[in-house]
């Protein structure tokens, strides 16, 4: 084609919407960044500024706060997932406790800023609460493929089970471990594998596990 020659429509728009996809991922990529360093209320001038595009930019393609959260979310679980691997529940309880609460740990802590920053504006955001709820029926997931055995064993108590097993693992608790008791990350793991321990412990018969 020469220089004088104009792109066919197809390929014309089709580049367009490549540029456009790469505007919306740098955008959110800076959020996530200026999160993960401290900032946990990152104004758009900044997520602008970082993104290397002009606030108008920023607008036309978030019209507002709560579509960026949107985006951001989808890229936290991306961020949280991307060495994810489902622990077996054909082994022993203990290897199982053990192997689920490191790599929840590692988990929530490869996304620490980004919660950090989600936990202040969550009373006010409800894309945010959305993206909790998100995360948590996620993790409600993980939790029953990993403990299918000790769920069935808990039989009416089960969804109850599941319960505690979820504010075990959760961020809020990770964040009592790291912020509010100034825990280690491997004190803070250890914490959420007794805890873990303890509740299935609770279960007739588990005792002797």
């Amino acid at each position: 084609m020469s220089s004088r020659e104009e792109a066919p429509p197809g390929q014309v728009a089709d580049g367009r919407t490549l540029r456009s996809r790469r505007t919306r991922a740098s955008i959110v990529d800076a959020n996530m960044a200026l999160m993960m360093e401290g900032n946990l209320r990152p104004t758009a001038a900044q997520v602008a500024e970082r993104a290397g595009v002009s606030l108008r930019t920023l607008w036309s393609h978030f019209p507002d706060l709560e579509h960026l959260f949107a985006a951001t979310g989808e890229k936290t679980l991306e961020i949280q997932y991307a060495h994810h691997s489902v622990i077996p529940a054909a082994q022993p309880l203990q290897e199982r406790v053990r192997a689920f609460c490191r790599q929840r740990a590692m988990m929530l802590e490869s996304i620490a800023g980004a919660s950090r920053a989600a936990q202040l504006r969550l009373p006010f955001s409800a894309q945010l609460r959305r993206n909790r709820r998100r995360h948590n029926e996620r993790l409600r997931t993980d939790i029953g493929q990993t403990f299918a055995p000790e769920i069935a064993l808990a039989g009416a108590d089960a969804e109850e089970l599941v319960s505690a097993l979820l504010v075990a693992c959760t961020w809020p608790a990770w964040m009592g471990s790291r912020d509010d008791l100034d825990l280690s990350f491997d004190e803070a793991a250890r914490v959420m594998e007794r805890t873990v321990k303890a509740i299935f412990m609770d279960i007739p018969g588990m005792a002797d596990e």
